[in-house]
């Protein structure tokens, strides 16, 4: 994932801009950015930060970069935000989203113009360099923008800043989010509503689907109107979202105590454990949810090691992540020990982490162990965000189960069946996955209640990676 910030100020915004971007460290942990532009032009820093945080890494930068426009972006790929002179001028540009068409889209600039590329990332042409050469095929930076949302496989949510101004384009189908802040003498644009705050800003706007601004210190003008149709990711709220974020008016923290009330009144009397957990961060929320509805009593019986474990998806190499998931967690065996303990996790995606947890889990005592997940098993992989590593939807242990029982090359009919809590195969498929994992009972939060939990039109929210339509 990634996210992103940027201010259009009539003062120096650098501190500012620092500040919005280190709030979105918690999207990515591979590379940060900056650009800005003042009396003397263009600047930008991008460091690596998979080893130190964002704040200590620009903490130099700061110091020495000047501009009162700026955009800064947390990535876990491409190094962002890059600088671009071209024909329709000069411009940094920033995204977060998708291209699944890549290979096309490149060999098609091969084809019809005489392009070349410099930023290599792992080897290939940089994502963000090839959206600003679709971009400036076309007159005008708007045209340019619309252009490359039409090319696009997938999504993409921009920031592109220019010595006028900075134009913002939501995702056409409104993916992910961009919203605006706005206190006197400045504006902001942020992909998280929470990073504002702090710096003084008031909520100002948020933008609909495909809608692009251009944003000055002066004000926002729109510049394309949003679109009806909408589908933005539910996994912002059951996971990537801060707690404080806020997406279409609905806040991360209470839509997870609304998921977990509502695992609670479909666990009614099923299960009586001794204490409700949640597996930090993000399964927090979900679990004091459960336990504020059930009555059962929320505890800690292991906590995460903040100061140096990194979130554990992020790293590329599956030895490292299972790693870090198994090292993060310490237990509380006082906690622990002849406990009975339900256990909310915001997902199960490869089954690896949380088996681990429940094992250690068991190792320092525990009666029993009941899961539920904050969302439904997840049976396809995303195809509009970088929501996890995984090369193959049959990584997923909910397509491993379902092709141990049904064969390779499962038919859709059949993979709909899976995914509908209501047939016998999706009770099938979660008993096989409670076994494999050793949980005592599973219990996925079921798609209706994931909707009704998130609160806004079903019709405005993806759930492709739980039920594959689009």
């Amino acid at each position: 994932m990634s996210g992103f910030f940027g201010v259009a100020s009539k003062e120096d915004c650098v501190l500012e801009l620092f500040y919005g971007v280190d709030y979105h460290s918690h999207l990515g942990t591979r590379r940060g950015g900056m650009a800005v532009y003042g009396e003397h032009g263009f600047d930008r820093a991008i460091h690596n930060i998979e080893n130190t945080p964002f704040r200590t890494k620009f903490d130099g930068d700061v110091g020495s970069m000047k501009g009162n426009m700026g955009i800064g972006c947390i990535s876990d790929y491409e190094p962002q935000p890059l600088l671009f002179s071209s024909r329709i001028g000069s411009f940094a540009l920033t995204f977060v989203g998708k291209i699944n068409n890549y290979d096309e889209l490149l060999q098609r600039m091969y084809d019809t113009t005489k392009v070349h590329f410099q930023e290599m990332t792992n080897g290939t042409v940089n994502v963000t360099e090839l959206i600003a050469a679709l971009i400036c095929e076309k007159d005008n930076f708007v045209e340019g923008i619309q252009y490359v949302q039409e090319l696009i496989d997938g999504s993409m949510t921009l920031l592109l800043m220019t010595k006028d101004g900075i134009y913002a384009a939501r995702d056409k189908m409104g993916r992910t989010p961009v919203e605006i802040g706005h206190k006197e003498g400045s504006y902001c644009l942020s992909f998280e509503s929470h990073a504002y705050i702090n710096l003084g800003y008031e909520d100002y706007k948020e933008l609909g689907p495909g809608e692009i601004v251009f944003v000055t210190a002066d004000g926002v003008k729109t510049l394309v109107e949003p679109g009806k149709k909408m589908k933005i990711c539910s996994f912002l709220w059951v996971y990537y979202g801060y707690p404080t974020a806020s997406y279409e008016g609905v806040n991360v923290e209470e839509m997870r105590y609304r998921c977990g009330s509502m695992l609670a009144k479909r666990d009614g009397d099923s299960v009586h454990p001794d204490i409700v957990a949640g597996v930090p961060d993000s399964g927090i929320a979900h679990a004091i949810g459960y336990a504020n509805e059930s009555g059962t009593p929320y505890a800690r019986p292991f906590i995460k090691y903040t100061p140096t474990w990194p979130r554990s998806f992020m790293p590329t190499n599956q030895n490292q992540r299972n790693l870090i998931a198994k090292m993060k967690l310490i237990p509380v065996r006082a906690l622990i020990k002849d406990k009975k303990l339900l256990l909310i996790d915001d997902s199960i995606v490869r089954g690896t982490q949380l088996r681990e947890t429940t094992e250690f889990l068991y190792r320092s005592g525990a009666k029993e162990v009941h899961v539920r997940p904050a969302c439904p098993p997840i049976m396809y992989g995303c195809k509009y965000l970088n929501f996890s590593r995984s090369k193959s939807e049959m990584e997923l242990i909910a397509r491993q189960v379902i092709e141990k029982r049904e064969g390779p090359n499962c038919p859709q009919e059949i993979l709909d069946e899976y995914a509908d809590p209501r047939t016998e195969k999706y009770e099938q498929m979660v008993q096989d996955i409670c076994k494999m994992q050793n949980f005592t009972t599973l219990r996925y939060h079921r798609l209706d209640d994931l909707l009704e939990s998130i609160g806004i039109d079903p019709c405005n929210v993806c759930t492709y990676c739980f039920n594959g339509k689009e």
